[in-house]
């Protein structure tokens, strides 16, 4: 039996995860099904969104902070961070701007600041 909190909405269900059967996973202590579509994703496969920031050349701006546009299996988190380190961004860089496609099974680095051109 594991104990997990929902982190889905702001309620933060405390959920009760049985997963000696990974067939037939229970999930106690939800209070809607994204709470027990969470609780399995969490035991079975967990993934992370992961944030960091990038150089950015031709810009008043050192550094614009990134992040992936969708969550990567956990333990790809390292192999991501340090592909993450070869980014180099050039300005003008916009919210949204794709900095490197594909980084993880079809995950992208997108900007979530901006880089003004000098």
């Amino acid at each position: 039996m594991k104990e997990l909190i929902c982190i889905n909405c702001p309620l933060g269900c405390r959920l009760n995860v049985d997963d000696s059967n990974l067939a037939d996973i229970k999930v106690t202590g939800n209070t809607c099904l994204r709470g027990v579509k969470y609780a399995v994703s969490e035991v079975t496969a967990p993934k992370r969104m992961v944030t960091s920031s990038v150089p950015v050349a031709g810009s008043s701006v050192s550094r614009v902070s990134v992040k992936t546009d969708n969550p990567v299996p956990k333990e790809k988190i390292f192999d991501v961070l340090k592909l993450i380190k070869t980014v180099k961004a050039t300005a003008p860089v916009e919210i949204g701007d794709v900095l490197y496609r594909n980084i993880c099974d079809g995950v992208n680095i997108v900007a979530t600041s901006t880089a003004p051109k000098v």
